[in-house]
């Protein structure tokens, strides 16, 4: 393995090509609520909104310098690194054909386009990004191209690890605490071997979306596993299996250090930041910071980094963050109502709401022949208390209902 200090360094250096180094800023609203000095390391604000500039950046350099006949790079993504080749095949001048699966929402096609310009091919394969994958990978075998793995390749591991070296630069020191977002791992493990090769590392916090616990799932087989399932919400991280070189190096970390975040709870972190502190994070990106309630404890009085890895949010996905923000909060409820089928039932139900209860959905079909019907009611407010007291007072009222909201199955159904 390379000397990661001198080769993280010289990726660093080299990227000043593209971009200065992202901000490491000190962030008052949380340093106050946690009593820490809380740093957000601003990866969402590289030229592509995400780290991943970094490792695409220095695996085609690293080829380039060994083999410049190279033309053809060719990777698979359906976010971000994809928009980081392309921005990196337009640096080198080099061909890329990234494959993206067909249901890639248009924003990210548009973006990796722009970015790649006249450089770059999308070929949009499958409805799933394995299937994108495997097409790509026999592309590559049939053209003699060049893969750029996203996070399984020590090139891309070494230039994630660039992040490590602006930090050090920027803060004169290492943290005490280093929150770092795990997907596939790459960028996990290239900042933590650098701290590592420095010979005083931080304490390290790995944060992981709930729906792709891969790292999790990792550590408690003893190697990387393939999850069964897979929430795409955090679609930055949201990774099925963590990349056998970057689990390398993270194997060795306690399952206590590896924190898991609900992703309700990362909309709840993403419009704080955004209502707050005017800062357009994507889930993934949210990940570091939605991990300080779990470590309050942990951080108080010390110099915590957290990374915000991305910032490539489509407003078109806010009021889904919204929903299910407000979801986890406990402001929004949706429920099942058997209602008697006579006159002033409904008077009788609207006259139990609370003044801040407001109804945002409604839904009722009155069948015949039936001595109940059945509504549908979406209930939003402004404190979790006020569902809680509504619930009261429907109990004692003699409503019978049933809170569907955390029903997966019902809620994936009917919402």
């Amino acid at each position: 393995m390379r000397d990661i200090l001198t080769s993280a360094r010289t990726a660093a250096d080299q990227l000043r090509q593209l971009f200065e180094p992202t901000p490491l800023q000190r962030n008052d609203h949380l340093s106050n609520r946690f009593g820490a000095e809380i740093w957000l390391k601003r990866e969402d604000l590289t030229p592509v909104r995400s780290y991943k500039i970094r490792g695409a950046f220095n695996a085609m350099r690293r080829v380039l310098d060994e083999t410049p006949e190279q033309e053809v790079f060719v990777c698979a993504s359906a976010g971000n690194h994809a928009q980081g080749v392309a921005y990196a095949c337009k640096h080198f001048g080099r061909r890329g054909v990234i494959f993206m699966p067909v249901t890639t929402p248009r924003q990210k096609i548009d973006k990796t386009r722009i970015f790649g310009g006249d450089q770059v091919e999308i070929r949009l394969t499958g409805d799933y990004f394995d299937q994108s994958l495997a097409a790509a990978q026999a592309f590559c075998t049939e053209v003699g191209a060049h893969f750029l793995s996203p996070f399984d390749d020590d090139d891309v591991i070494e230039g994630q690890a660039s992040v490590g070296v602006e930090i050090m630069d920027q803060l004169g020191r290492a943290p005490d605490m280093l929150v770092l977002p795990v997907g596939g791992g790459g960028l996990a493990a290239g900042v933590k071997r650098y701290f590592e090769a420095l010979g005083a590392p931080p304490a390290f916090r790995y944060v992981e979306p709930l729906g792709g616990p891969s790292l999790t799932a990792a550590l408690k087989a003893g190697e990387p596993v393939t999850l069964p399932r897979v929430d795409s919400f955090v679609d930055g991280a949201a990774v099925a299996r963590i990349g056998a070189r970057p689990f390398a190096t993270l194997k060795d970390a306690d399952p206590s250090q590896v924190l898991l975040a609900p992703e309700d709870r990362i909309c709840v972190t993403m419009l704080e930041m955004l209502n707050v502190e005017g800062i357009v994070l994507e889930p993934a990106g949210a990940l570091s910071i939605d991990a300080l309630p779990d470590l309050q404890d942990q951080i108080r009085g010390k110099t915590v980094v957290c990374l915000t890895s991305g910032g490539n949010f489509d407003f078109e996905r806010l009021p889904e963050v919204k929903e299910r923000a407000m979801r986890f909060a406990g402001t929004k409820k949706y429920f099942i109502l058997r209602l008697p089928q006579r006159p002033g039932a409904l008077r009788d139900f609207l006259e139990i709401l609370g003044p801040e209860d407001d109804i945002a959905r409604f839904e009722y079909l009155k069948k015949s022949a039936r001595n109940f019907g059945t509504v549908l009611i979406g209930i939003e407010t402004t404190r979790a208390e006020n569902i809680r007291s509504l619930f009261a007072r429907m109990e004692t009222a003699g409503f019978d209902f049933r809170d569907v909201t955390i029903d997966e199955t019902l809620a994936n159904f009917l919402l």
